[in-house]
């Protein structure tokens, strides 16, 4: 018979499948990787079946010690004590603590139970009960449940509100939104206001691995005052009255009894007890008996469903193979929960019903500023130093982010440092540079030159990104993003490199712009527009730390933008331009704006440029310095089925309706922004893709007497002859002559070509103008003309 056991409160693994709708072929909650097997290994780790059973490998890493009950008596509720001892699932929905007493009557679980209750009393060795709480606030301990990370393993204890301004805010990411769907993890708390008060539970929350040192319940960074609070939150306005039990010694000796005869020892390390001598192998064990048996027997209970017992079996019943490192990275960011909040490779990430809950201040980030970066690459992302100060010290670089960086013990994390420098050297040579780090040693003349090159990019007059990171310090006129300037101390200069050439290619919709599309400068007048030699030179510029010289711009605030002799490009948020505007504003003092995320010509104006809002959060970062006449902001370009299909509108939010129902909009309808280059003129060409179609769009100013007009040229290249629609122009529209249309102050003429003037979409008191582009196979043009109407 086997001997009884008596396992740790697991709460990471939430295995109660009576509370959380967990697949049936999944063993384990979350959007985890692993197989059958590695996911019954992972579970014999947990569960500590080497604790009790022979022929058992051993894993320490995976092993959850159970908690330290030493002072179990002066941190629980006595009366919680004793009826989670009688039936631990009935009073902890979704505890991994077997019920020991399930082969006995409801009289003998009684008296053991209460016998245990006065043994781990009596073993408290503290002469006061934690300091009593002097401070926090259970509001703000449910805006910190609901922001710092606790809702990713526990799940939400309250219904998101979303305002209206929100719609700009994307909760759609397609790392999210491509992925299978899965079962959240959603650790149930129902328990914690009858098993701690207010002291108790703040005094865990504060260090929790002293209690439980395993680090399967993370340290979240909380001051005291957090730590209280949350507790005030955790435990509610009324908790239930509890009844504190004086040991006896009649019953604590009886319940040291009973502490052996179950074996408890073999889980809860206790003074003067030692485990049992270890039972029989589990490797051709009887399934449907035992511990993992359906009814109550003489072993303990498990609250496991069909999936978890057969992981378990397949742990022991197929052969071990040796682990790749691949393989021990997936185990571990499962056992500790890190895909709850990180995406790696295929698999983890936030679940789409805890999305919301993730929080920034700087809203301007979009998911960048509010979501965990994913994982993947992070071995070649991260120098070895930063990962042990991320990983041991709590070292954050994103103070935006209201979501917190867990820590869950050095001991507990030691190997993963090594494992993910294996991991890189392994792929170390897809990472390699060009030019090679060896390249010549530059003259002091030549590194100045890189130097002033490297400030104009980074720049106001450049590639701006002080408008969005800040500079040693000093906050950024847009976003306040990670410090630029620790960059080279964190960063690996390979992966550097290739971020910077495809932003997206590590982060899918990443509002960081690419600033060489294709490997292609945008500015070629610095460097030579040589790409290896602007980044190197940044990266040699940031790597002076303290002593480079600010940028140029990053103390301007609230200041209108000027433009030269060149043209000027100015990304940001716009009322005119959406979350992803760019302004153009060219030297005849004729601008406009471009929505990169539905790829349309939004606005035009005459004039001064634009005027940014430096400190601003939501729309408004850049607004036209003059009146704009605006135009629609939906796609320009789809393909209809037919030319009486209604044009697919952007969607549009309200506090009525604040959920955005397509969330993927542009991409549905085959829209795909690929950034812009400049030419000797600073006038940028976007480039986007409609489905297999390539389209280059770029705009001049013409200027004639006293008119001025935008004469755009978009350029197709197509695979195949294709039928495309281009909406040129919406509102009330008259026709003043044969390719000439009118709507206000706006006069367009188009190419002779199929033009449709139909009711608006959505709006049939006004009109929509379509044109019917017949694309042959390679390159084409269509150019337009834009002019500007004064009476």
């Amino acid at each position: 018979m086997f001997r009884l056991v008596l396992s740790a409160v697991m709460a990471i693994l939430a295995l109660n499948v009576a509370r959380v709708s967990q697949a049936a072929d999944s063993p384990l909650p979350g959007n985890h990787p692993l197989n059958e097997k590695q996911a019954g290994d992972l579970l014999v780790s947990q569960l500590r079946c080497a604790a009790c059973h022979a022929g058992i490998q051993s894993d320490p890493v995976f092993e959850k010690l159970a908690p330290d009950l030493s002072e179990v008596g002066t941190r629980l509720s006595h009366d919680y004590i004793q009826r989670f001892i009688e039936s631990p699932a009935e009073v902890h929905h979704g505890t991994t603590m077997p019920n020991v007493l399930a082969s006995k009557s409801a009289e003998q679980k009684k008296e053991i139970a209460e016998a245990l209750t006065h043994f781990l009393i009596a073993q408290n060795h503290a002469e006061t009960k934690p300091e009593p709480s002097q401070a926090g606030s259970l509001d703000q301990g449910k805006k910190l449940f609901h922001t710092v990370g606790c809702v990713a393993c526990h799940g939400p204890r309250e219904v998101p509100i979303q305002e209206a301004d929100e719609e700009e805010e994307d909760y759609d990411d397609e790392e999210f939104l491509d992925r299978p769907k899965f079962a959240p993890i959603a650790v149930s708390l129902d328990h914690v206001p009858a098993k701690y008060d207010v002291d108790s539970l703040g005094a865990f929350l504060f260090q929790p691995l002293l209690v439980r040192p395993s680090g399967r319940m993370p340290d979240m960074k909380l001051t005291r005052e957090e730590a209280d609070s949350l507790a005030r939150y955790l435990t509610g306005q009324s908790p239930p009255e509890r009844r504190s039990i004086d040991p006896e010694p009649a019953l604590v000796a009886k319940g040291k009894q009973y502490f052996t005869q179950l074996n408890c020892a073999a889980c809860h390390a206790t003074p003067g007890m030692t485990p049992a001598p270890k039972v029989v192998s589990l490797q051709d064990a009887d399934w449907t008996r035992g511990c993992l048996s359906d009814l109550p027997g003489p072993s303990p209970h498990y609250e496991l469903a069909a999936a978890q017992a057969a992981a378990i079996a397949a742990s022991f019943r197929e052969a071990s193979q040796k682990e790749s490192d691949k393989d021990r990275l997936a185990k571990t960011l499962t056992a500790f929960k890190c895909i709850a909040c990180h995406r790696r490779d295929e698999y983890g990430g936030v679940h789409d019903d805890y999305n919301s809950f993730f929080e920034t201040t700087e809203k301007n980030l979009g998911d960048d500023g509010r979501i965990p970066p994913p994982l993947t690459g992070v071995e070649a992302k991260l120098r070895p130093l930063t990962l042990k100060k991320v990983l041991f010290d709590g070292e954050s670089v994103r103070p935006y982010m209201l979501t917190r960086m867990p820590q869950y013990g050095s001991n507990n994390l030691r190997h993963l440092p090594d494992l993910l420098q294996r991991l890189h050297a392994a792929e170390a040579p897809e990472f390699a540079l060009a030019p090679a780090d060896d390249e010549p040693e530059l003259s002091n003349d030549e590194q100045k030159e890189r130097r002033a090159a490297a400030r104009v990019l980074l720049g106001d007059k450049g590639l701006n990104c002080v408008a969005c990171h800040n500079f040693n310090g000093i906050p950024a006129q847009l976003n306040k993003g990670i410090d630029l300037l620790t960059m080279p101390e964190r960063l690996n200069k390979e992966w550097f490199h290739r971020f910077l050439r495809n932003p997206g290619a590590f982060r899918a919709r990443t509002i960081m712009p690419t600033a060489w599309p294709n490997g292609v400068a945008a500015y070629k007048d610095i460097l030579d527009g040589n790409t290896d030699d602007q980044i190197n030179a940044i990266w040699d510029y940031l790597s002076l730390g303290t002593s480079a010289q600010i940028p140029p711009g990053i103390q301007e605030v609230n200041t209108p933008l000027a433009v030269g002799d060149q043209a000027r490009v100015y990304r940001g948020r716009s009322r005119v331009a959406g979350f992803r505007g760019i302004a153009v504003g060219l030297p005849e003092q004729l601008n406009y704006a471009f929505n990169a995320e539905t790829g349309t010509l939004s606005a035009i104006w005459s004039g001064e440029f634009v005027r940014v809002n430096w400190s601003g959060q939501g729309a408004g970062d850049f607004n036209p310095a003059a009146n704009p006449i605006t135009l629609a902001q939906d796609v320009s370009f789809v393909q209809l089925d037919d030319q009486d299909a209604p044009w697919p509108l952007l969607p549009v939010m309200t506090k009525e309706a604040p959920v955005n129902p397509d969330p993927l909009y542009p991409k549905n309808h085959g829209y795909q922004f690929q950034g812009y280059y400049l030419n000797d003129a600073s006038i940028p060409t976007f480039m986007y893709r409609l489905g297999s179609v390539k389209i280059e769009d770029s705009s001049v100013a013409i200027a004639e007497q006293d008119a001025k007009r935008l004469q755009r040229k978009i350029t197709f290249d197509s695979p195949e002859p294709q039928t495309i629609w281009f909406r040129a122009l919406t509102g009330e529209i008259n026709k003043a002559s044969a390719g000439t249309y009118r709507s206000g102050k706006l006069r367009l003429s188009l190419p002779q070509t199929d033009v449709q003037l139909r009711p608006q979409t959505g709006d049939k008191e006004k009109q929509e103008l379509l044109l019917r582009l017949s694309l042959p196979q390679g390159k084409s043009a269509i150019e337009l003309n834009y002019e500007l109407l004064h009476e």
